[in-house]
């Protein structure tokens, strides 16, 4: 019998409105000086008209913006009504089950997606497309209820598309794991990646500082046990065993608490740890949770004095056994394949199999996740059919219902077929076997990001220190030149990691990526310097202060300096210590000719500074986003999340408050 799953998929939209909820908001507060029109990637250089037709238009970028001029809206206000509509609606969907809708959670990845659209590269990361990938699926997920005064009702086929989230959740961890041997990188074969992350990755907390002081044994075995949370335990998430898959979720949140607390990923791993819910059933959920246990109470349980039989007690002992195997086999072939040995009071580690023979493996594993994939989906579809038969007393309504069953089902066997494409790009030999049909079916379908390939922390970067790019302005070439300090990458090595998710500051993150190429490859920094040496005031709001006080400075370079954490003990006030290693940017004007050619060749330089900041929307909504633009604009990512989360649970836990008074 299949446990129910009511409150879990209930759980799972929940989280997923939050989440929805904390990107749009944290987006919002960084259009104008992203994708305004003297933002630093304009968003309107990609939506001219050039006289094409609707069709034209979204067939070649489908987005609601193409919208925005018929309501008298540049495409930034669009951006901005876009991200406004996203936020209220996730907000709606936080505080009331019944709006947790097919309609609400396509509209919300409609937005979503538009956004995407117009990104560009500060909206390219995994987070963004795990974000559509996930919310497509809570469309397949959520209830349509049309009656909205009934809170929605638990279908036969609710658990095929938790199923769904679950195979994404195997996807996205297997993928992350697999793609840290096959890239090669010298520090995750020498089981020596977390000397370095914790100071290399895009944003530290200040608990990275410490992090990075624990001993090289230790750091070690950290990244062991990465490997068995990332690599064989999800293949526990399709596991017959109740218990082993309750295990395997608590591995994974312990993973996503862990990166919680020493780095700032802004949503992702709250979205990640929303994806582990469908490992839950409602029994272990309302355990955890014991609050949904009174609105979700669909699942019969045995009561105490009842007698087992004995099949249920053969299910019991043969339940243990496999539990014992499975706990036993994960530490054995962790300590052979590792070969970790106690010594003392530490435990050393190394790397005991070859590359030829890690790929080796990796070619026979793979068509049997796909079969464990196959198995598990027939499964839950199978179950899901005969729920269907027996849940409805009449042939018509049993024959409708499971007509609507079979529907559904082929859509999950759709997704879960052009899925594989993604699956497989982590070993080409199993790419290569897939039939052309479903690589067909992939290409069609791409480039709305319903299904995508992931793969978290492939290549450690900044061993030799984490490279970071220091911008200057200068009035002079020779002396007075002044560092731009942003809101929370590195730069004062006095100044503390900042707690900044799930926020996501995307000019800070995008920096980090520019310090690992050259300007040459990052067009966005040549206009960003570029919108520094005019002072505008919307780019000068995504950094921490402005050095020149609203005057903008003559020249501008960017320098490359490698930062590390300091060492515990040597009685510093200093967090960082760092070293200049190059010039990233020689020293520009904003008359530069060959600054200003570099522009216009990447189609930066659209318009004058001072004639687009002048333009202003027209029309009542026009006004409306101006005046909404100014109450919260002026709040920074952060604050606004904690206001809308914080708002939204004071109404959910004030509203059955009234509802018992009324």
């Amino acid at each position: 019998m299949v446990a129910s799953t009511a409150a879990v998929r209930s759980a799972f939209l929940w989280c997923m409105s939050v989440v929805y909820l904390l990107a749009f908001s944290s987006l919002y507060v960084q259009i104008p000086g992203l994708y305004g029109s003297t933002g630093i990637l304009p968003a309107n250089r990609l939506l001219k008209l050039d006289g094409k037709t609707p069709h034209d238009r979204f067939t070649e970028r489908p987005t609601l913006l193409w919208l925005t001029p018929a309501l008298g809206l540049t495409t930034e206000h669009g951006m901005d009504l876009l991200c406004l509509a996203g936020m209220m609606i996730a907000l709606v969907a936080m505080v009331t089950e019944v709006m947790r809708d097919v309609p609400a959670f396509l509209m919300l990845w409609i937005l979503y997606f538009s956004l995407y659209q117009v990104g560009q590269t500060f909206l390219w990361f995994q987070w963004d497309i795990l974000l559509l990938e996930a919310g497509f699926l809570a469309v397949l997920a959520a209830p349509l209820n049309p009656m909205k005064w009934l809170p929605p009702s638990p279908l036969p086929h609710d658990n095929v598309a938790l199923w769904l989230v679950r195979w994404l959740l195997f996807r996205l961890m297997f993928a992350s794991g697999i793609v840290k041997l096959t890239s090669m990188c010298p520090t995750w074969w020498g089981l020596t990646a977390l000397n370095y992350h914790y100071e290399t990755q895009c944003i530290p907390t200040p608990l990275a500082w410490f992090a990075h002081q624990l001993p090289e044994w230790f750091q070690k075995l950290s990244v062991v046990a990465t490997y068995v949370i990332e690599i064989p335990i999800p293949l526990l998430f399709f596991a017959p065993v109740r218990s082993l898959r309750i295990f395997s979720f608590y591995a994974q949140v312990l993973l996503q608490v862990l990166i919680i607390l020493s780095g700032n990923y802004n949503f992702f791993n709250l979205l990640t740890l929303t994806l582990c819910l469908p490992l839950l059933d409602d029994k272990h959920l309302t355990y955890l949770f014991p609050w949904l246990r009174a609105n979700h109470n669909h699942e019969k349980t045995m009561s105490v004095g009842t007698e087992r039989t004995p099949w249920q007690r053969g299910r019991t002992v043969l339940t243990r056994v496999t539990e014992i195997l499975v706990y036993t086999g994960l530490f054995y072939w962790t300590c052979v394949l590792f070969k970790l040995r106690l010594t003392g009071f530490t435990v050393q580690s190394k790397v005991g199999f070859t590359s030829d023979q890690f790929h080796s493996t990796l070619t026979r594993v793979m068509p049997v996740t796909i079969w464990i994939g196959v198995g598990s989906l027939s499964y839950h579809i199978g179950s899901a059919l005969m729920r269907s038969f027996a849940s409805e007393d009449s042939i018509r309504r049993k024959v409708l219902t499971c007509i609507r069953c079979l529907l559904f089902s082929a859509a999950a066997v759709f997704m879960f077929t052009i899925s594989l494409v993604p699956h497989t790009v982590i070993d080409w030999q199993s790419n290569n076997n897939l039939w052309p049909i479903v690589k067909q079916w992939n290409q069609r379908v791409d480039k709305f990001q319903v299904v995508n390939s992931y793969g978290l922390f492939r290549r450690m970067t900044g061993v030799g220190g984490r490279p970071e790019v220091i911008v200057e302005g200068s009035n002079s070439l020779q002396l007075g030149w002044k560092e731009y300090d942003f809101l929370y990458k590195p730069g004062n090595v006095k100044v503390a990691p900042p707690v900044v998710a799930p926020h996501q500051p995307r000019l800070d993150w995008q920096l980090w990526f520019a310090a690992l190429g050259s300007y040459g490859h990052n067009p966005w920094f040549v206009n960003m310097v570029y919108r520094l040496l005019h002072g505008d005031k919307r780019v000068l709001a995504l950094m921490d202060s402005d050095p020149f006080n609203g005057k903008p400075p003559k020249y501008i370079r960017a320098t490359l300096y490698h930062y590390h954490f300091t060492d515990w003990g040597k009685n510093s006030s200093a967090w960082w210590r760092r070293e200049r290693q190059s010039e990233y940017l020689p020293p520009v004007q904003k008359d530069d000719p060959s600054l200003l050619k570099f522009l216009t060749h990447h189609n930066l330089l659209m318009e004058g500074i001072g004639k687009a900041s002048l333009k202003k929307p027209r029309g009542m909504l026009g006004w409306m986003l101006e005046w909404l633009r100014g109450m919260l604009g002026s709040l920074s990512g952060v604050m606004l999340q904690v206001t809308l989360v914080v708002t939204g649970l004071v109404v959910s836990w004030v509203q059955p408050l009234m509802a018992k008074v009324v």
